[in-house]
This record gives structure tokens, C-alpha cells and sequence, in this order.
């Protein structure tokens, strides 16, 4: 949607100043002030002043991922980067300046306002950034968790960020019984696992860093009997895949069948399992005990050979679910994936822990559901759903 208005609230903390520092932003959409995307990282040792210009950096891009067209309102409480970033204050402190040149790279100067806001309207990308910094305390990444729905006020009510709901933590109830009942149309992803390719059956690793495999003639066949399902159904409205080749044609095969465009997301990928690739759970167990043994026990560690853990995959699941929410909102979405993938996006919708992956079948061509609500709560509506190929 060119022209499209957003707001982008940032801010950075460091416990120390220097010490420990993480940053958080938020994307709204202008006119609804919904939150549609967000960001938090840990960043290590730096000042709170870099802290934030990373928490700007962060927002800026996740904007122009939503739209590289829309007008952008940065709205943070740090009136050293709002004055240095609209050109009134001089950048002197060389750590500054390197950040405000990055900043300004991201989407053309034009397209982007810059409005100072009190802290206490900032809580939400605030409470991000410190989120960060627990999560780096404790020796983890930053984890996004069900999508946030809090709102801020139009931009005709004010320059400040005014929520109009409270924080995240008290407006959604713990039990999606006790939500309200006019929340709008939920958007819903229909989560279809690509039909088999020749590892498949043999129950071999395939992620993103092997030989990238087709479709087998069974899988071709799950994939047409997919595609017959959902075109029965009649729901689906749009398509979005990994781009990797099984998912692909898996996707391309329902997408004809509807009549619908097939939009690539690489977020959607699956895992790189660098040397495993390609071998079976016994022969992984026989050469690589000890990273076996590792990557069982915690979401962080990474298969052998491999820049990839489930925690990483957690962050670019998430990312990717917040972008597709974003462009499709109140619509229902095929989403075309992965196991690890989609195990990840139910596994966040149900607030479950990393360990629960381990606990859900997911077969080959098969689907999922989750709805995801204006509150920011979510609904697994199906899971490992067989039917059309029996």
C-alpha cells in the first residue's frame, strides 16, 4: 500500500551508562495505531545514547520492511537523537555519529518526522528494551512473543504516543475465554507443511543448508490433494512461502488451484542443520553425539557446522509472522513452510515453552491453523490436520 502512514516508537537503555544495554521499537499503523511490528536485541556493553540510536536504526528498517513507501513518524523520549536526527543539534561524540549516518540511510529523509515524547508514553518499545537486557542478562536472545496489540492515539490527537488501551500485560488476560467479544475479524494463517521429497520418508534432515530437494511424485500428489481441500473451503485469500524449492512448488500448486499469487517470505525457511544435513537422527547420534546431545537440551545450541539454533529461528519466525499479519490483517493467509518453522509459530501462539516443539507431530503435507486476534491474543484452531490425503 504506497502512501501508507506509520509510527515508529524506539528507545534504548543501558544499565551503567555503560554498562549492559539493549534496545526495543515498535511499528503502529498511522491510523489504527495497532502495533504491527517490533524489535529488541541486546546489545552488549555501550551507552544509553547508542543504545537508542540502535533502537531508532531497529525501527526504521522494520518500517521499511511494512512498506519502503509509507511516511514515517519517529516518536522517542531521547531529545538528543530527536534534535541531532531532524538536523537542529550538531553530532559531535564519534560513537554518534556513525549511528545518526546509518539512521539516516534506511528510508529517504523526506519520509521520515521525528517528535519527541515523554517517557511515560514510550512504555511499550521501553519495556521492549529492557526485556532485551533480562534476555542478555540471562545469557539468551530476545524472544518476540504473541503479537502486541496496543494502540497508540492518531497523530490528530497530539504528537505524543498516548496508549488507549493498557499495557500489554494487564489488557490480555492469561485465558482467551476472558477476552472481549468485538475484537474484529481475527486474521488467520493456515500453516501447510510442503508435501514430501525424497528424504522424507527416511526421516532425514533437510533444512535450508543441504541439497534443497523437489517434490517426489508422492508429494506432488499430496500437494494437488492440498490444493483440492483448501479450494473447497474457499477461505484462503492469499498465499505466502518459503522460498526454498519443496515449498515452492508445494505452494504454487494450491496458489494455481485458487487462482492467487504466490508472495515469497525467506523468514519462513527452514533451519540450517549445516552437517547433518542430509542423514538420518541414528547417524547424527553416531558422529555427532555430543552436539546431538546439546541441541536437544537447549534452544540455543546450534547443530553441527550450522549459524543456525532454534532461538534464531524463533526471532525470524517471529518477524516474518509480523509482517504477514501486518499486510493481511482480518484476512486468512496460507502460510507454506517448514517443520521447525511452523512447530515455532504454534508453539508461540500457545505461549509454550522451546522443549514443546519436541512434543508435536507434523506431517507431510499436513495443515495447521492459528487466529490471531486485535488484542494480541491467539487461538491454535488446528493441529497436524491429515484429512485430505486419506
Amino acid at each position: 500500500m504506497a502512501g501508507r502512514r506509520l509510527i515508529v516508537e524506539a528507545d534504548g537503555g543501558s544499565r551503567g551508562n555503560p554498562g549492559p544495554a539493549g534496545y526495543g521499537a515498535v511499528v503502529r499503523d498511522g491510523d489504527t495505531g495497532q502495533i504491527i511490528a517490533r524489535a529488541a536485541e541486546f546489545i552488549g556493553h555501550a551507552t544509553n545514547n547508542v543504545a537508542e540510536y540502535k533502537g531508532l536504526i531497529a525501527g526504521l528498517k522494520a518500517a521499511r520492511e511494512i512498506d519502503p513507501d509509507a511516511s514515517v513518524d519517529v516518536r522517542m523520549d531521547s531529545k538528543l537523537v530527536v534534535e541531532q536526527m531532524s538536523g537542529r543539534w550538531k553530532i559531535k561524540h564519534p560513537d554518534m555519529q556513525p549511528l545518526a549516518a546509518e539512521a539516516r540511510t534506511v528510508l529517504p529523509r523526506g519520509q521520515v518526522e521525528y517528535t519527541w515524547i515523554p517517557r511515560e508514553r514510550n512504555k511499550d518499545a521501553d519495556r521492549l528494551a529492557n526485556e532485551a537486557m533480562d534476555a542478555g542478562k540471562a545469557g539468551r536472545a530476545w524472544e518476540p512473543g504473541p503479537p502486541v496489540g496496543t494502540a497508540a492515539a492518531p497523530r490528530g490527537a497530539g504528537s505524543a504516543a498516548e496508549p488507549v488501551e493498557p499495557p500489554l500485560e494487564k489488557a490480555v488476560p492469561k485465558a482467551g475465554w476472558a477476552a472481549p467479544a468485538d475484537l474484529g475479524t481475527p486474521t488467520t494463517f493456515v500453516l501447510l507443511r510442503h508435501g514430501e521429497t525424497p528424504l522424507t520418508p527416511e526421516k532425514r534432515f533437510s533444512g535450508s543448508g543441504g541439497s534443497d530437494p523437489a517434490l517426489s511424485e508422492k508429494g506432488r500428489w499430496q500437494a494437488e490433494r492440498a490444493a483440492a481441500a483448501l479450494a473447497a473451503a474457499g477461505s484462503v485469500q492469499a498465499v505466502v512461502s518459503s522460498p526454498m524449492r519443496r515449498t515452492r512448488e508445494t505452494a504454487e500448486t494450491v496458489a494455481a488451484r485458487l487462482g492467487l499469487e504466490v508472495r515469497y517470505e525467506d523468514g519462513l525457511r527452514e533451519v540450517d542443520f549445516g552437517a547433518w544435513e542430509g542423514l538420518t537422527f541414528a547417524e547424527v547420534q553416531e558422529r555427532h553425539p555430543d552436539d546431538l546431545h546439546a541441541w536437544l537440551a537447549s534452544p540455543k545450541a546450534r547443530p553441527t557446522g550450522s549459524s543456525e539454533s532454534f532461538t534464531t529461528l524463533t526471532h525470524r519466525a517471529g518477524v516474518a509472522r509480523d509482517k504477514i499479519l501486518a499486510r493481511h490483517p482480518g484476512r486468512t493467509v496460507l502460510v507454506v513452510s517448514h517443520v521447525s518453522p511452523i512447530k515455532t509459530l504454534v508453539r508461540l501462539a500457545l505461549g509454550a515453552p522451546p522443549d514443546s516443539m519436541y512434543r508435536m507431530e507434523l506431517s507431510a503435507a499436513s495443515l495447521c491453523a492459528v487466529q490471531y486476534y486485535a488484542d494480541g491474543n491467539a487461538s491454535v484452531r488446528l493441529l497436524n490436520d491429515t484429512g485430505h490425503l486419506r
